[in-house]
């Protein structure tokens, strides 16, 4: 893959995960009955870093989890012949909370389907709502983010490279093509 380049650097993820700790502060009328979960594997660190921001914000810390959506995945069978199943952490009741899933980048939208499934065998929450980092496009469900920090409209050709401290060793977001 070639690098075609930077679209986030660690200043514009931090700026934009505040921008968008704002905005669910906002669109939920403050934190009650609010809980993140953050999808494995660089979900959990955005969901853990909005959680942060919205204690600064609103001096209260919301729950945070992590979901593992390996087992919910349509394409299972096409993706390990042994799928890598990690543990979900979850120390919390989803049922009637407002659930916000965390995901770095939105594509084809059956990573977000498939952590609905996985929620929904949690309990019923009164609802969810879907945060990514990155919305490049190309949805192949009627699946629609409800806060996005960037949109990035990339070709079939191109992949988008979300790098975190916790997961990377640093911040940023590239682009590369194939």
């Amino acid at each position: 893959m070639d690098f075609k380049a930077t679209i986030l650097n660690e200043a514009d993820i931090n700026r934009t995960l505040v921008r968008m700790s704002h905005q669910i502060i906002e669109r939920n009328h403050g934190t009650d009955g609010l809980c993140l979960i953050g999808i494995r594997t660089r979900g959990l660190p955005l969901a853990e870093r909005i959680a942060v921001n919205i204690e600064r914000i609103c001096g209260e810390r919301v729950p945070v989890g992590e979901i593992d959506i390996t087992l919910y995945r349509d394409d299972l069978t096409e993706t390990a012949a042994v799928p890598v199943i990690k543990e979900s952490s979850i120390p919390f009741s989803v049922v009637n909370k407002t659930v916000v899933l965390v995901d770095d980048v939105i594509f084809t939208c059956r990573t977000a389907r498939a952590a609905l499934d996985a929620v929904m065998e949690l309990g019923r929450p009164s609802r969810v709502q879907l945060a990514v980092l990155i919305d490049r496009g190309h949805s192949e469900l009627p699946i629609k983010p409800d806060f996005v920090g960037k949109n990035i409209p990339t070709s079939l050709s191109e992949v988008i490279f979300v790098k975190l401290t916790e997961t990377d060793g640093e911040n940023s977001v590239d682009i590369y093509t194939k």
